[in-house]
This record gives structure tokens, sequence and C-alpha cells, in this order.
């Protein structure tokens, strides 16, 4: 059984381990962002580890301005260059303050809850623009969500901040006179660290005429398009992605549009990050973590930074974690609990909390599962540059549980150097389905080491990972699945045979959406969770769910449909015809009896499915009484009780029906 860790009080243990924390070169930091020149050129502003430095234009030692707690981070010079404008979290979000270049007490501008991230400063030098979400133009046709931010200014003596852009704008700087301004815009929710990226909501270049209001747009394109800086007359420089890496492009304006785009930079395999430009024609901007400095006409220079400060973290920490864990996995004889917190595994005996940790690794593992005999645990890990599948069992053959394991065995399982996680063991534990690329559904055979795709990728869109769900049939045949089944945005359940190559069989044949389902009654019930009937708000997001179920043979669907009274006499039926079963036990020791019986169970196929397809629409029915806020469900193994976590008021509350 996997689940998210919705409720953190079911873990009665806690956890101690160090993390290491690599002590850095500090002649040669990494990872230095946020870069920008002063419009002087004699000075580069960047964020380290939460912090704002300076450094000489030409390197050397970096003069740190903020030593605060909070994430310091989006630092701008004023066009003296003798101010910094910046954000920081030292109030729970990003507000902006500004601090002199040779360091001092910051100042704090704005107040509001939303984020806000200076861009530049006015030209007459006594106001800062920043992009924050807070509240759209009444006029405004773009769809409200705080992902979408507007340009605001506020004044360097404080006061209140004014709206002057309502569009989404980032990176939003000024031209010399003031009287345009150049922002790359945001259309969608992808991840704007996102590389390679091609689609409709690619970041675009606009204009924004401070004086008729009206915006332009300069750039119109499948690939990124990111933070423009004026260079002068109708030149300017911009970060696009046209090339496959971002990189460093020139181009000019003829009227509001681009020509003559001429590429700048040509690196590979990182992308160019955070560009500026200096008055005398000096541009700057990070690759792979490190500055550089680029004259017109001239080639990349590293700019050679050293850090004379103390570490402001210990290289090792003990850490207690009482709290926190992401997602868990129960053992199948329930004596043990894997779990994923900050990004290791940990296994846990239930009774005792004594506690292993199965990873130690810099990279990130997830998607943790037992095998079937509980001797193994499976998980994803973030390793050689792609999402792989790894497993880690019980080497001592004497020894029964990971928690008092003496002996552990990681092994690769999935290292295709495609995306691969969100593993599952079948009930047999003969093979592992998987997501490959986010939403290819593949199957590998433990014996063979044949990988097969049982349901391809165009059937699926994945927003973030782990947003796609399946799960296996109790006798390893068939997989549960949520696809597009009509080429429609509404997700259907899908019964799926991971052996005939076929589409899957609809089980829920709804204009709504239908999500996580799962197997009950020995695997004569799937059941699910929909929208269909809740309150839905149809003009924007959100929607009360029931749960619903399809009974995969006739004798299954009538079992449900018996009154009380007629389920009482079927069960006492049923408990009589497995007391003649055990006649004959009698002479045997109870300990015997226990052993056998244990033998038994383990050695009792999976029953096969058998689904009667006539009428199965027909035998569709609502479990719960009350559409809501669900969170998860599940029916008891007799398929007696449905219990569900939902929320009416404040909070989770588990019901039962």
């Amino acid at each position: 059984m996997k689940k998210k860790f919705s409720l953190l009080m079911l873990m009665a243990f806690a956890t101690a381990y160090p993390q290491d924390v690599k002590a850095p070169d500090m002649s040669s930091p990494k990872w230095l962002r946020n870069a920008a020149i002063s419009p002087d050129g004699s000075q580069i502003a960047f964020s380290y580890q939460g912090d704002i430095f300076t450094v000489p234009a030409s390197g050397g030692s970096a003069l740190r301005l903020t030593i605060h707690e909070a994430y310091d981070s989006d630092p701008v010079w004023s066009r003296d260059s003798k101010m910094l404008a910046f954000s920081s979290t030292r109030y729970g979000n990003k507000d902006v303050f500004v601090i002199s270049a040779g360091g001092g007490v910051a100042k704090r501008l704005t107040y509001h809850s939303a984020a806000d991230v200076p861009t530049d400063f006015s030209p007459s030098g006594d106001k800062i623009i920043f992009s924050s979400s807070r509240l759209d133009d009444a006029a405004s046709s773009v769809f409200p969500t705080p992902i979408l931010s507007e340009l605001y200014e506020v004044k360097l003596a404080g006061g209140m901040e004014k709206r002057i852009v309502s569009a989404s704008a980032e990176m939003a700087v000024y031209n010399a006179d003031g009287s345009m301004i150049f922002f790359h815009d945001r259309k969608g929710y992808e991840d704007p660290w996102r590389k390679h990226h091609t689609s409709s909501v690619t970041r675009d270049l606009w204009l924004f005429n401070t004086k008729d209001k009206n915006y332009y747009p300069v750039t119109e394109s499948i690939y990124e398009e990111r933070n423009p800086v004026f260079a002068g007359g109708n030149n300017y420089f911009f970060l696009s992605e046209r090339d496959g890496t971002f990189n460093v492009w020139k181009a000019a304006l003829q009227g509001n549009k681009e020509t003559g785009a001429q590429q700048v930079t040509k690196f590979t395999k990182h992308p160019v990050r955070f560009l500026s430009r200096s008055n005398n024609g000096v541009l700057c901007y990070t690759w792979d973590g490190e500055l550089y400095t680029q004259a017109e006409g001239g080639q990349p220079k590293k700019v050679s930074v050293a850090l004379q400060s103390d570490e402001r973290y210990n290289e090792k920490v003990v850490t207690a974690i009482k709290a926190g864990a992401d997602e868990f996995s129960i053992s199948p004889n329930g004596k043990e609990i894997a779990f994923v917190v900050h990004g290791e595994v940990f296994v846990a005996s239930v009774e005792f909390g004594q506690t292993k940790r199965l990873t130690d690794t810099p990279e990130q593992e997830r998607n943790v599962q037992f095998s079937p005999d509980g001797r193994k645990v499976l998980y994803a890990g973030e390793r050689t540059g792609s999402w792989n599948i790894y497993e880690t069992a019980i080497a001592n053959k004497e020894e029964k549980y990971f928690y008092d394991a003496t002996q552990l065995k990681e092994t690769a399982v999935v290292t295709s150097g495609k995306e691969s996680f969100r593993p599952q063991y079948s009930p047999d534990g003969k093979e592992i389905a998987f997501l490959e690329e986010r939403t290819t559904v593949r199957v590998l055979n433990r014996a063979s080491g044949a990988v097969r795709t049982v349901l391809a990728g165009k059937y699926n869109y994945s927003y973030q990972d782990d947003d796609q769900y399946f799960t296996w049939s109790p006798d390893s045949k068939w997989l549960l699945v949520q696809y597009f089944a009509y080429e429609r945005w509404n997700t259907d359940i899908g019964l799926l045979n991971v052996n005939d190559g076929k589409l899957p069989i609809n089980l829920s044949q709804s204009g709504y959406n239908n999500i996580m389902p799962k197997f009950g009654m020995d695997g004569e019930m799937v059941y699910w969770s929909s929208d269909r009937d809740g309150y839905r708000s149809h003009g924007s997001w959100g929607a009360d769910m029931d749960v619903y179920a399809v009974f995969l043979t006739e004798n299954a669907h009538k079992k449900f449909l018996l009154n009380k009274a007629e389920y009482t006499l079927w069960k006492e039926n049923e408990d009589l015809n497995k007391d003649k079963d055990t006649e004959g036990e009698k002479g045997k020791k109870e300990k015997d009896k226990k052993e056998d019986k244990k033998d038994k169970e383990k050695e009792k196929p999976a029953k096969t499915i058998k689904i009667d397809f006539e009428g199965l629409q027909d035998r569709k029915e609502k479990l719960t009484i009350h559409s809501s806020r669900l969170s998860d469900f599940i029916v008891d193994n007799e398929g007696e009780n449905l219990y569900y976590l939902t929320r009416f008021e404040e909070g989770n509350n588990l019901w039962r029906t």
C-alpha cells in the first residue's frame, strides 16, 4: 500500500542522520546567480547562498553586502551605480529593499503579501519598478492567476506602490528616456528553469509605451525569448533558446519588431542566465554557475571571484526528523514502513520505531514501494543526469527485516538515460510497471529484462512529476490507468491488459475528470473518484468529488445490491462453507495449524480476473452519499465499507459509508 503522506501523525517515529554540506572552493565558487553589472561597468552584483555580493568587473575579492538569515536575491543597480535594490524574504515573502553599493543597513520599500522582485530603476533614479502578482486590471482579459505578475513602481522615498503595466511582465527594463519598457511575458505554468522548451506558452519579448500605454509584441516564437536589455539606438540584447541552448543574441527594432538577429555567444549544454549590460557596452551574465563578461565584438571572459568570508553552514549537520515525510509504503506483513524524507529512503519498524537508512546520495529519491515478499524496496533516484529506478534488498537470507538488517544491497533496475520513475511491482513480483518520460507507461519483465510499452505517452499529459496514476490488478495481468480516451482534457479510467498490446477498456466513459482508480473485492470491482455530480466551478477551477465503482462481474454486482438482511444471510452461508473446508485439521497441533495456514496462504495463487463485458456499463454505481473535497479513499477487503478522507469545513476527517 502506498499513499501520499497526508497524515503525518501516522509516522510515530523519528530518525536522525548527518547531512553532508560540502565546503565550496571559496577561490572559485560555483552557482553565483542574479548577476548584474553596474551602469559604470566597474562592479558586478550577484547573489550567493542567499546573500548579495559585489565584485570588481575585472575580478577579485567579493564584498558581502547582506548577511541576513533570510534569502536575499535579484540585485538591480541604480543609474548612478551607487545603490542596489534587491528582494528579500525577511518578512515571509519577497519584498523590495535598497542598500548602498558600499554596504550598510538595508531599507524596506514594499510591504505586500505577494512576492515583489525588482527589475530596474527609473531613468530619473527616484523609483524602482518590480514584478508582483497582486491585482489585475478590471478591464484585463488575462486569466487571473498568481503565476502571472504585473509591473509596479515604488518611490525610493517610500509610499504607495503604483501599477504601471497590467500585462504579465518579467525582467522589465526602461530605455534611456523612460518612454519605453522592455520585458518578457509569461503565458502559462511551465517551470521557468525548464530547458529546451518549445510550445505556445514560451516567453516572448514585448515593448510597452509609457506615453500612449500601448503594448507591442517584438517576438512571436515557439522558443524561449527572455531578459531583454537596451543597447543604444534601436539595438538590444536578449537571451534566446532558438539554437537549442540559451545564449546571448543581438537584434534591432524595426518599428516595434525584431530584425537582424545575430547570435553573440555559442555556449552548449548549459544555459546562459541573468543578462545585463553596462553603459560602456560590456555584457555580463552567468554560465554554469560562474560570472562572465563580454565586450561588444569580443569573446566571453570568466570573472575570477574570491569570497573572503567564513562559511555560513557547518560541513555536516545532524538533523532530527520527526515530521515532513513525502510518501510511504507499508510492508506486506504490516511490520515495517518505508518512507521518503528530504529525498532519502528510510525503513522503520512500526512497533519499535527502529529506523534504517537505505540511501545516502546527494540526489533525490522518491516513489518508494515494498516488494511482494517484503525483502526489497523499489524507488526512483535522480542520478547520472536522469531519473532511474533502483532496488535495495536484504542481502543476508537469515535476516527478515530492513530495520534490523546488517547487509543491504542496492541494484540499478532501469538506467536507460530516459526519465524513468514511479515504479510499481506487480503483485506476483515478476514485473515492474513504471513511467518513462513522464507520460509513457512501460513494463519491465524481471526474468528476461525486456521492457515493453503498454500505454503510449500521447494518452497522457504531465503538468508536474508524479501527476500520473496507475495500479496493478491482484492477478498481475491488468493495469488500471487514468488517460485521455477521447482527445479531451478530461481523464477517463482505463482497464489495460499488459500483454495484448491493445488500448485500455474505458470503464468511466465520462466527460468529467476521473482519477485514482483502484481494485477492490479481489479484483472484481474497480472504483475511482470523479467530479461528474458534485459542485463544479465551470468558469475556473475546483470541484467536489464522489467515489464511483464499476463491477467487473455480474456476481460482484449482485452482492453489492443485497440489502442488509440479504447480505447477512449470504455472509452466514459463506462462513459456513469456509468452516466445512477446514474440517479434518483438528488433530494437528495449534502451532502447526497456524504455520500450515500461513504456507497455504503464501502458495495460494491470486484469483484470475474474469470480466463479464456484457452490461459492464450498467454495473456502475456511486458509492459516496455526498459530494465533497476528497483527499483519498479505500474500500475494505470484503467490499463492505468505503473509508474516505474529505474536508467540509476545516481540515480532513475520516468518513465511512
